[in-house]
């Protein structure tokens, strides 16, 4: 599957009085990696909206390392490693510029109709724009 590289710097917000990146952040960095993703991937979130599909995240995990502090470039890199069915599993790593490893996680995200809000299967469109991957 495709990985995807995204570069962020620490803006003065997202850190705390200690200029240490403020741990509520990450999810915020987690969507800016998965957004970059689908673009890489030929697709946009308002493209999908478009074509009647929303994905809410169902499940966040995070672990930790070290912290990244403000001004730093930061390379959120997230991977999908298997095609999704009902959900899609996204996976992230976040490195710091000297290379350490800061945090990594997952977010899983469901599939709904945007006019219903029931749960769907992936879309067949969708299938085909990540089977070309």
């Amino acid at each position: 599957m495709l990985s995807y590289e995204h570069k962020l710097r620490v803006e003065y917000h997202h850190t705390d009085q200690m200029g240490i990146v403020h741990h509520s952040n990450y999810v915020k960095f987690f969507e800016a990696a998965r957004t970059e993703w689908l673009r890489a991937a030929g697709l946009t979130y308002a493209e999908m909206e478009r074509r009647g599909v929303m994905m809410p995240i169902v499940e966040v995990n995070i672990r930790y390392k070290q912290p990244a502090y403000y001004d730093e470039l930061i390379a959120i890199t997230v991977t999908v490693d298997e095609l999704p069915q009902a959900r899609m599993i996204f996976h992230y790593d976040i490195k710091g510029e000297d290379g350490r490893a800061i945090a990594h996680g997952s977010t899983t995200l469901g599939f709904i109709d945007s006019i219903t809000r029931r749960p769907q299967r992936a879309p067949k469109w969708l299938m085909e724009v990540l089977e070309k991957m």
